[in-house]
């Protein structure tokens, strides 16, 4: 069996491609399932992240649909032979511009559908008419509705990310796609790792599939660098960014554990001068896209984000990874880590643990791992003398308290002179009040039967006829008619 791009017997179109992108030598999963595919047969085939999954699956199925390749102009010619679903649509669109790369110099036409953008020009490349179809479960099933897409010609189906289309709840969706297809098809489904829902699922729709398995599961790269730091919560982004300044860090995934989490400290590591973006749910479609086309042409430093970035995202030579929040589920400490020291790179990850409920997560992570971690100390450097400082914004802290604010010596020059021409150079402080002498002396305990002032001046306004001195005699009010003298 060939380990060389060059040996392996592609059509000339597909290999011209695979030289021009680069390609030289297989990876372990490529080497493997290349083959198998090629021959025809169903593929159960778990890998670690990041080695190669998708070459794996689109040259051999390209290379058995180019006998299907015309360059009709009709729709017709050009049914959906292909389908790739995928969990996000950030790996759906990634996964379809490789794709697009392998089949640049032959007929076969591939789209991708995915949520959160509009549907019409998804249509309208649908009702063209495409050999290759790259999709999310949701939208598909929306354009399979409408009638935009037509799966009954389809001869391969590949589940990519299987265990995480799982995790997110789209069983049922994959359950009614899977219903639309032709019984007589080839299937490959590729996950990291076999969990008993995914023997499950290829029980169901594999026949007698090849599994293939060339690490083990949740493994990490042996590549990549892990440290865990023992830091307060209040201290992490602080520790960040003097990791990245002392390891000259030049771009970095940071993970968190929420949206909002996100959105926050994507603000302050923008304020602190370090060029980040922020990436999760909220953000719409092409906000997202956006984000990662400024990460992958080197525009942005820091790539903040949820977990919707942990998986397939391939953006080569990231040199780090932080763990801003420990990851809930121990499993995607792999997939976040998996993002640095691809195609056999050296890679550095970094993770920052807080309290009780971390502890119980790292143990969770080294559990998996089978890997004993140490929780290292983060020594800071040597601090400033502490001070009043200003955040520029007329309001003063004390230098170390909890804020997004720089210390008054990072402004320039010329702006803590114009602070201190308007008096901003030193807090404004209101006089004290005098202190009145009676809070200073003693308690004086009174006479245990002495009756108090305010209940004997109450006694002595009581009126002699024996009414309660809480009742309000009643005044006397002018009539305005005299009443009738009785008869």
């Amino acid at each position: 069996m060939t380990s060389s791009f060059s040996n392996l017997l592609l059509a000339e179109p597909l290999a011209r491609a695979v030289a021009e992108m680069g390609y030289e030598t297989m990876t372990p999963i490529q080497e493997q399932a290349i083959p198998v595919v090629l021959a025809g047969q169903d593929v159960m085939g778990a890998a670690q992240t990041g080695t190669g999954k998708t070459a794996a699956f689109s040259l051999p199925l390209l290379q058995r649909m180019l006998k299907h390749e015309n360059a009709s102009t009709s729709p017709a010619r050009h049914p959906v032979r292909a389908l790739v679903l995928l969990p996000t649509r950030e790996l759906a669109d990634q996964v379809a511009q490789q794709i697009k790369l392998y089949a640049k110099y032959t007929n076969l036409r591939s789209t991708v559908v995915f949520g959160g953008i509009d549907m019409k020009p998804q249509t309208l490349e649908l009702k063209k008419g495409v050999e290759v179809l790259v999709a999310t479960p949701g939208r598909l099933l929306d354009h399979i509705e409408a009638k935009n897409a037509v799966l009954n010609q389809v001869e391969y189906v590949v589940l990519d990310e299987a265990d995480r289309m799982l995790d997110i709840g789209f069983l049922p969706d994959l359950q009614r796609i899977l219903s639309y297809l032709p019984k007589q098809r080839t299937t490959l489904l590729f996950s990291a790792t076999f969990s008993p829902e995914i023997k499950r699922l290829a029980g169901s729709y594999l026949q007698n599939p090849v599994t293939i398995e060339v690490a083990r599961p949740n493994e990490t790269a042996s590549t990549v660098e892990q440290h865990f730091y023992s830091v307060a919560d209040d201290d992490k982004r602080r520790a960040l960014k003097q990791i990245v300044r002392q390891r000259g860090i030049t771009q970095a995934f940071v993970f968190v554990n929420s949206k909002l989490g996100c959105a926050r400290l994507a603000r302050s590591l923008e304020r602190d001068g370090l060029r980040t973006s922020a990436l999760h749910g909220d953000k719409s479609q092409d906000e997202r896209l956006k984000a990662l086309a400024a990460f992958k042409a080197g525009e942005v430093d820091l790539l903040v984000c949820t977990d919707v970035a942990a998986r397939g995202l391939d953006i080569k030579d990231v040199p780090a990874v932080f763990n801003f929040d420990i990851p809930f589920n121990a499993e995607d400490y792999v997939h976040r880590i998996g993002r640095t020291g691809r195609a056999g790179a050296s890679g550095l990850a970094v993770s920052f643990a807080s309290g009780g409920n971390d502890a119980r997560l790292v143990a969770d992570i080294e559990k998996l791992i089978k890997k004993k971690i140490e929780l290292e100390p983060v020594e800071f450097e040597e601090d400033r003398p502490r001070g009043r400082i200003n955040d520029g914004r007329r309001h003063w802290r004390e230098e170390g308290e909890s804020g997004d604010s720089r210390d008054v010596l990072d402004q320039p020059r010329e702006r803590r002179d114009a602070d201190s021409r308007r008096g901003g150079g030193r807090p404004h402080r209101a006089p004290s009040a005098p202190r009145d002498p009676f809070f200073d002396k003693p308690y004086e305990p009174g006479e245990p039967d002495a009756t108090p002032a305010w209940e004997a001046a109450a006694k002595a306004a009581t009126p002699t006829r024996g009414i309660s001195s809480n009742i309000k005699p009643k005044r006397k009010v002018a009539a305005l008619f005299k009443s009738a003298e009785p008869s």
